[in-house]
């Protein structure tokens, strides 16, 4: 489905972002994967060469925080695969913390890892995609931002940002032929879902129409189908992929 496509990955060395990668190399499309760190990015790579030594994968690990850094990562890959098909911007903080007990520092966090980090990736891929004809742009959002969190302003908060910037962009860069998505995940069996107990996962299994948790294949579905041609006519669309919770 991404033959031939090329894609850069934030937030991929684990959970949905390494599903996402997984996804889209064995559709076909050479990969950027970006972390936080040099050690996590190597050891995605080194899982993902195992599996499969013929995937075109590569990784950076630019302060998504730095334009400059970032920048200079993208144009990196620019340089070296000549185009830039699809950008999937997965990287992302969450926190639940009560409104008094809230560090405005922390707030800033979320807010600059979740929404500003989107702009620093966003705004040098569009140029080349502008020169080269077209391209994707998927970022993630979530659930929360529709329904809001019982702690935790923070996160539903930036996630609504991205929703604004998802379709203000679609509208804006529509006529240079970039669509610009997002998915919305709900409960999914991440590292830190995992982590619960039994007793905590079931009454929130409970809530889901599914009666399941989503898996980040499910998610990464979603990113494969955004970016391939079969969503050739989709833009502006905040994909809600969660079981139908949303509350």
């Amino acid at each position: 489905m991404l033959k031939g496509k090329v894609a850069i990955v934030t937030g991929g060395t684990r959970g949905i972002g390494y599903a996402i990668v997984k996804k889209y190399l064995e559709n076909g499309a050479s990969v950027v994967l970006f972390g936080s760190r040099e050690e996590t990015v190597e050891k995605a790579l080194t899982s993902l060469n195992s599996e499969n030594p013929n995937w075109k994968v590569d990784g950076a690990w630019p302060n998504l925080s730095d334009a400059n850094a970032v920048a200079e990562a993208i144009q990196k890959v620019k340089d070296k695969y000549g185009r830039i098909d699809i950008l999937a911007n997965n990287a992302g903080i969450s926190q639940s913390t009560k409104i008094e007990d809230y560090d405005p520092a922390d707030f800033d966090k979320i807010m600059n890892l979740n929404v500003k980090a989107l702009f620093h990736t966003i705004q040098p891929t569009v140029k080349y995609m502008r020169e080269q004809g077209g391209g994707c742009i998927i970022n993630t959002s979530s659930m929360v931002s529709i329904s809001g969190q019982p702690s935790g302003v923070g996160y539903p908060t930036s996630k609504s940002a991205v929703n604004g910037l998802t379709w203000s962009l679609a509208r804006e860069l529509g006529p240079s032929n970039i669509r610009v998505n997002a998915v919305a995940p709900g409960i999914t069996r991440t590292d830190m879902v995992a982590a619960l107990p039994e007793k905590m996962i079931q009454p929130l299994i409970a809530n889901i129409p599914l009666r399941k948790v989503g898996e980040p294949e499910d998610i990464a579905n979603a990113f494969l189908f955004l970016a391939s041609d079969m969503a050739s006519y989709v833009t502006g669309e905040i994909l809600s992929v969660d079981g139908a919770m949303r509350t």
